[in-house]
């Protein structure tokens, strides 16, 4: 069993609160992976392709009212961690007056924005449903950046695990009641669980923001003066909160701008992908179901095992931006080379999971070959992807929202390259080279970045080296012992096929995480 007593109170918090946002995010994985088989065999691929068509919408409306603003409190707020509750006032109250507004502006422009921006009209009845939750969404979202600006990550962690358990709970339901009535089952009621789960998401982090404010719960640690749950009204009139709305914005509206343009760019892939395919000869239900199963059954695979990296990103940002301003250089130095090793650590592992694999989880999981050849094709991806998450976040925290923006147009631009004039003669192997690409330019845009602000280590075995040789012995291991004559591997290959593919993932990352362990303790030694 790890111990942390031997380390500094603030690893201690972030490795307790990395631990924490990790293992729920594993929780919400999981559960999001039944939710995703259960999408994909009611509404059908073509009906994913639909649902990950209109999500930008969304992702665009929180990126202007809520996404950016949660990253200014959490950075501002850990760095003026006494004006905090005022903070959050200030915060709370501009994303829901925005929210409010972008989602009355969606609901009575639905019909046009289907037909001349997503150019498909079935997308029309969806766009109310997507516009009700922008409000909840951002009021979660600031209680959420309040929490991790705190350095409090246990409210947000919960808030995913319950958004995902009352959005399943609630749509297994309408869906049992919809084929009772003989009613079929369309994409709508994949929209109506994504309102679902931001309603619920946003009762949860009310409720626990009543009953266990931050303050209230750091006044516990000794660390700020108690804070009871009567002194804590959301809206409280006062001159001196509402002024700091304008330091709030400054750091936000950056983020903002960055968040936006991205999202744009980021629709505008959603929007010509499909429009590309049919370039390349398939008609539109071929191009929506191709598009369905990347976006909804291959890369959520991809992402599942971000659970861990993601979790840094969050815990990072606040953490270095509150080192930044303590003037401890030693400690970003730290914390950048403990982020690269962690992140290359998973995404090596990832690399040789889905690459032996990932066609054997795709079909079994999903029932789809497609699938599967587009986890084997994406693992390439993991190393890349989790090392600029994390270097992003550190950018971020560090101020330098500008360079990421910069460098997240210049991997956006080069993806909408491939999308644009390679998807019509590839076809939508284009785009996944593209997606590497972009990637690889990202990381090495952010490693770049950083080596110029910080001095951090970079040891190619401890890096590269040592991960790679952990993984190729423990695929090795578990291949002998599958080999052996052993009576309980009766039982395994009599297994379905993913719980077969389970239990040697399972193997093969004890032995990674076991020699890696001992490869530590040997340095130490």
């Amino acid at each position: 069993m790890p111990s942390f007593s031997g380390l500094s109170p603030q690893k201690r918090a972030f490795l307790a609160g990395t631990l924490l946002l990790t293992a729920t995010g594993f929780a919400c994985r999981i559960l999001g992976f039944f939710y995703r088989i259960f999408l994909s065999r009611t509404i059908g691929a073509e009906g994913l392709g639909l649902y990950n068509m209109v999500h930008p919408v969304f992702s665009i409306c929180f990126s202007v009212c809520a996404g950016s603003i949660q990253t200014a409190l959490s950075q501002y707020i850990a760095s003026h961690v006494s004006q905090g509750k005022k903070v959050f006032r200030s915060g709370l109250a501009v994303s829901m007056l925005l929210s409010i507004l972008m989602a009355l502006g969606i609901s009575h422009s639905s019909h046009w924005i289907a037909c001349h921006i997503l150019l498909e009209e079935r997308c029309a009845p969806l766009l109310p449903i997507i516009a009700l939750s922008v409000p909840f969404a951002a009021f979660h979202a600031c209680i959420n950046g309040y929490y991790y600006g705190m350095q409090k990550s246990r409210v947000p962690a919960f808030s995913q695990v319950a958004e995902q358990v009352v959005r399943m709970g609630l749509v297994f339901l309408i869906a049992d009641i919809w084929m009772e009535q003989r009613r079929e089952i369309t994409v709508e009621l994949a929209v109506l669980g994504h309102l679902i789960g931001e309603i619920a998401s946003a009762c949860f982090t009310l409720c626990a923001l009543c009953l266990v404010p931050p303050q209230k719960i750091a006044s516990a640690a000794g660390s700020l003066s108690r804070s009871s749950s009567a002194d804590f009204p959301v809206f409280h009139h006062s001159a001196s909160w509402l002024s700091l709305s304008v330091p709030l914005m400054a750091l936000a509206l950056p983020l903002m701008g960055n968040r936006l343009v991205l999202n744009l760019l980021g629709s505008a892939e959603a929007i010509w992908i499909p429009s590309r395919l049919q370039a390349f000869g398939l008609n539109s239900e071929e191009a929506f179901s191709i598009y369905g199963v990347l976006t909804g059954m291959a890369m959520p695979f991809i992402l599942f095992p971000s659970a861990i990296t993601n979790s840094m990103a969050v815990l990072l940002l606040p953490a270095v931006a509150k080192a930044q301003s303590n003037g401890n250089k030693e400690r970003i130095s730290n914390t950048i080379s403990m982020a690269i090793r962690y992140s290359l650590y998973m995404g090596i592992f990832c690399v040789g999971i889905f690459r032996i694999y990932g066609h054997s989880l795709g079909t079994s999981v999903f029932h789809d070959s497609d699938a599967g050849t587009y986890i084997s094709i994406l693992a390439w991806l993991c190393p890349f992807m989790y090392l600029a998450t994390t270097m992003g976040s550190i950018l971020n925290g560090l101020g330098k929202t500008s360079t990421t923006f910069a460098q997240n147009i210049a991997a956006m631009v080069l993806r909408l390259g491939f999308v644009i004039f390679g998807i019509p003669r590839f076809g939508i192997l284009a785009y996944l080279w593209g997606l590497l690409g972009s990637e690889i330019l990202l990381a090495c845009l952010n490693l770049v970045s950083l080596s110029r602000i910080a001095d951090f280590s970079w040891e190619p075995w401890e890096t590269l080296l040592k991960p790679v040789f952990a993984l190729i012995l423990s695929i090795g291991i578990c291949r002998a012992l599958l080999s052996c004559p052993l009576p309980v591997l009766h039982v395994l290959y009599s297994l379905p096929v993913f719980f077969n593919t389970a239990v040697q993932i399972g193997i093969i990352g004890l032995g990674y995480g076991g020699i890696l362990l001992v490869l530590h303790w040997w340095k130490e030694k």
